[in-house]
């Protein structure tokens, strides 16, 4: 673990084996601890906070600078580590560990520019202005999806805003959360301003929900868990920042390029093999091209190279674990014992690996597990539609709200049905609505709060207004 600037083992001397998804070999073994660490962070973090909250935005902008610098310099090295704990392809982690930097910038410019305001007063003798200050320590817990990216999402604005971090990465992928905390390190950051455990998520995340200094927790997993957050958050008014998956429907047109938009769709649909909160998961296929479009897809699905994410000709990896690819599996048996037929993949293949092949299903039900869960694996229900009506009907039935796509070459069509979906983001004939400069997050039960951006820096400051009176 990383805590008070200095590499530590766990408080009880707990170990944690890491496995390659690929091979179910073991990689190395990791320090695993419990709540007691993560006080020990809390307590480093809390120390640290006074001097870094003070220090200003140029010069916490120039630290993150700095650290983007040196995530740049390791990238090769740093992507295969990543690699090897999370099973995604070289190139994807290479992907992941190259956009980081845009983060750790656009955040340290945002800082820059995070002034105030001043507020004509109805009283001649009173002046009044708004300046916003460093929430406090704020704990991030993440997921193993995008290990660099779903820390770095928050850690970039609450550091820039001026405040001091504990971060509690997936026990599946812990190693790069500690690369990105070395980069900082080599960076010049203060002993204490972040820090990452590993360990029990139950007791870490009670730690953080206890500790009256945890002013915010930002969550990336499942709708579940951040219920039981949000129950625990009332003891101590923590405030919350919860990114909670999504069933991202895609909603395609007659006019488009139908081989196009199917073979890209296959792409987006099998990045990080599917585990990605944003996939597009519900293609909803104008009928008349319904067909070409299934049979595209699935064209294309069964040219794709599922493998190790070492191999160079590999782009679709394995699960994170059996658990994951278990699950897959039982939503799409399920699905075809409701009437889905498979035209590509739809089983687990032999030997090790917790390997799911890219599947396409069609006459799914909408009823059917792939279309009301959240999948999160390499598996494309395709849903044909009518009216436009019906394919918003269908789009915003679902207790998600994370994404949602649009494919059509007519600018009134995008307008119209951009606005009336029920999601946070919405990408009209752009597969990947993700950038450093732009909020992300979701409405509904995908969640609560804006990461990136102005918006994400606003997330980890305080509003304070004061009131002069010149009398």
């Amino acid at each position: 673990m990383w805590i008070g600037g200095q590499a530590t083992e766990a408080v009880g001397g707990g170990r944690w084996t890491l496995i390659d998804p690929a091979t179910e070999a073991p990689i190395e073994e990791v320090a695993y601890g419990d709540d007691r660490d993560a006080v020990r962070a809390l307590d480093a973090a809390a120390s640290a906070f006074p001097d870094w909250s003070r220090r200003t935005a140029y010069q916490r902008a120039a630290v993150l600078e700095a650290a983007a610098d040196r995530i740049v310099a390791r990238l090769d090295e740093l992507a295969r580590r990543t690699t090897e704990e999370s099973g995604k392809p070289l190139a994807q982690s290479r992907g992941e560990w190259a956009g980081a930097p845009n983060y750790l910038r656009v955040a340290a410019e945002e800082a820059r520019r995070l002034g105030g305001r001043w507020i004509p007063s109805r009283v001649p003798s009173r002046r009044i202005d708004v300046t916003y200050a460093p929430m406090g320590v704020i704990g991030v817990i993440t997921a193993w999806n995008f290990p660099v990216y779903n820390v770095n999402r928050a850690v970039s604005s609450a550091l820039a805003a001026g405040c001091t971090v504990v971060v509690r990465p997936s026990e599946l992928t812990p190693r790069s959360a500690l690369d990105y905390a070395r980069a900082f390190e080599e960076a010049g950051l203060p002993p204490g301003v972040l820090n990452v455990i590993n360990g029990d998520p139950h007791g870490m995340g009670q730690a953080m929900l206890d500790d009256p200094r945890c002013r915010k927790i930002a969550f990336t997993g499942s709708t579940r868990v951040g219920k039981l957050l949000m129950d625990g958050a009332s003891r101590t008014v923590t405030r919350l920042a919860l990114e909670l998956g999504g069933n991202a429907p895609v909603l395609v047109f007659p006019d488009v390029d139908v081989e196009a938009v199917a073979r890209a769709g296959v792409v987006a649909k099998t990045r990080n093999g599917g585990q990605v909160c944003i996939a597009p998961q519900r293609f909803l296929v104008h009928a008349s091209i319904a067909e070409r479009f299934a049979q595209a897809a699935a064209a294309a699905a069964e040219r794709e190279v599922v493998g190790h994410g070492l191999d160079p000709k590999t782009t679709v990896g394995p699960m994170i674990n059996a658990r994951q690819r278990d699950r897959i599996a039982d939503l799409v048996d399920r699905s075809v014992a409701m009437g889905a037929k498979v035209l590509a993949g739809g089983r687990v293949p032999e030997g090790k690996g917790f390997f799911y092949p890219p599947t396409v299903l069609t006459d799914v039900p909408h009823e059917a597990p792939v279309m009301r869960e959240e999948i999160f694996g390499p598996v494309m229900p395709i849903v044909p539609f009518d009216t436009t009506e019906d394919a918003l009907r269908m789009a915003n039935d679902t207790e998600y709200g994370l994404a949602s796509f649009v494919f059509t070459r007519d600018l009134a069509t995008a307008m119209t049905v951009s606005e009336q979906l029920e999601f946070g983001m919405v990408g009209v004939n752009d597969w990947y609505p993700v950038t450093a400069e732009a909020p992300f997050g979701g409405v509904k039960q995908s969640g609560m709060g804006r990461e990136s951006g102005v918006e994400g820096v606003h997330e980890y400051s305080e509003a304070r207004t004061r009131y002069f009176s010149i009398k």
